[in-house]
């Protein structure tokens, strides 16, 4: 048995942003059933839902802030979260990230900075908790200073460091790194320096034992020049210790067999009641309740990334398509504004709801019955794989853990019951738009739809497969 210190700003259902927090909230759970006894440690926020009892463990000083230890459980799970409690830096409403206008918080690189210093105490076993771990799982850039202060103590744990997307990078000025008090000598090229700047990302991949990454592509992209956001000669330095390990989902939580956030549950053999939610969705986005229409979807983050800007440059000619489109997202005010005003005018073909809902995502996965993600990028990606969980075909680009996921709708692949979508390559509005005909072709016939569908949701996405993998890289260590 290892002893595991999560180390991570936000997990599902505590606090959520995004993909990290599906990631983060489900491996420490599937790691607990095989038996390891791991904890995991984020930010005290004050919009964590606090679903269990919290108690208050310790209090210990770091660069001369008394910070307190507070604990609670992973709702539905026996997994110990510590909070680190400092209401100064993390006790106010909204997101953990950003404020209002979506502009980072002034003080992001002290906050975390302190989150990476309380993280190293507990590590080291002088947060008065009588334990210590044997390795130390980091998570993107909030928690990046961990391995580097970690290379400081003798008789360390081993440590792990998750790349969930190299486009977050926490790098902040230089004048940042004497506010911090960071041992000098980790300000070198090889060290936390970025091109004058302060990186939190290239203090845990330059500093960690092992990196990994939520794709086995993604761990091959991100050693090029396209993806590695500067730092691909790094990972490329360290590519022996770089491993892609594909994320898996709770199927517990994305069930359509027993999802209560649906109207209408079912499974591969009872594909006739996906309508129903498809009704139920058209009815809730007051679009014409049409059983024959197909329903296109998108769930996402409404930036650059996710190629909001290829559907828009081609949204009017889908438009023209004999289907529906709801989106369900928020992001970049621009593409919001854009993306609602087309709505407007075509309310009868299109809906938007800005913001995130989650009982909402079920819906809109169940009732669907095709699904973009036009990414520029994707490291691992997660609709894509709740959309063939649910019967809901997934168009996306040939990049990441898109094209780890989802197999192409060709013949071979459709005659040895592989196919479970529709895959594109360039990221233009000509090939996305030639991949939403494909799919109309296809739909137009059902036994072939239906047999996509039944191939989608035989798959196998569960964590047991994902977290085997992550015991066998901590065993290596």
């Amino acid at each position: 048995m290892k002893k595991i210190l999560f180390v991570t700003s936000e997990a599902h259902p505590l606090i959520k942003t995004g993909g990290l927090a599906d990631v983060c909230g489900s491996l420490p759970k599937a790691l607990a059933e095989l038996g390891q006894d791991i904890r995991i440690i984020l930010p005290n926020y004050s919009a964590i839902k606090r679903e269990a009892d919290v108690y208050y463990k310790s209090t210990l000083r770091s660069n001369d802030i008394d910070v307190n230890l507070l604990e609670t459980r992973l709702p539905g799970t026996k997994v110990i979260v510590w909070l680190v409690d400092y209401q100064p830096f993390y006790g106010f409403p909204g997101n953990p990230y950003v404020d209002t206008a979506g502009q980072p918080w002034v003080n992001n690189a002290e906050r975390f900075a302190l989150f990476c210093r309380v993280a190293t105490e507990v590590a080291m076993n002088r947060a008065y908790l009588d334990w210590q771990p044997d390795i130390v799982h980091g998570n993107d850039w909030q928690s990046g200073l961990v391995p580097a202060l970690l290379s400081l103590e003798a008789n360390r744990p081993a440590t792990v460091f998750t790349i969930h997307n190299m486009a977050y990078q926490g790098v902040f000025p230089k004048s940042v790194n004497i506010n911090l008090d960071l041992p000098e000598p980790f300000w070198t090229v090889d060290g936390i320096e970025f091109h004058g700047m302060l990186s939190f990302l290239k203090s845990g991949l330059a500093y960690s034992d092992r990196i990994t990454t939520v794709s086995p592509t993604y761990a091959q992209e991100i050693q090029t020049s396209a993806f590695g956001c500067g730092l691909e000669g790094l990972l490329q330095r360290r590519r022996d210790v770089l491993t892609g390990i594909l994320n898996g989902i709770d199927t517990e939580h994305w069930d359509p067999e027993t999802d209560p956030n649906i109207p209408a549950p079912f499974n591969e053999t009872k594909l006739h009641r996906k309508w129903l939610n498809k009704a139920a969705l058209q009815e809730h986005f007051a679009l014409p309740v049409e059983k024959k229409t197909p329903v296109f979807a998108l769930i996402s983050r409404l930036v650059a990334q996710k190629g909001i800007d290829l559907l828009l440059d081609c949204l009017h000619e889908i438009l023209e398509l004999p289907l529906q489109f709801v989106l369900l997202g928020d992001g970049d005010k621009d593409f919001e504004q854009q993306l609602t005003t087309a709505a407007k005018r075509h309310p009868e073909k299109m809906a938007v709801k800005i913001g995130f809902n989650e009982a909402l995502s079920h819906l809109i996965e169940a009732g669907s019955d095709v699904f973009l993600m036009p990414s520029r990028f994707e490291p691992c990606g997660l609709n894509q794989i709740y959309s063939q969980r649910y019967g809901t075909l997934p168009i996306v680009r040939n990049t990441g853990g898109l094209a780890d996921t989802v197999a192409d709708t060709l013949p071979q692949s459709m005659a040895d019951l592989t196919a479970t979508g529709f895959v594109f390559d360039d990221a233009n509005p000509d090939t996305l738009m030639e991949a939403i005909k494909r799919a109309l072709v296809v739909y137009s016939q059902p036994k072939h739809w239906r047999q996509l569908q039944i191939n989608g949701m035989g798959k196998e996405y569960s964590w047991s497969d994902s977290a085997a993998q992550y015991l066998q890289l901590y065993e290596q260590i």
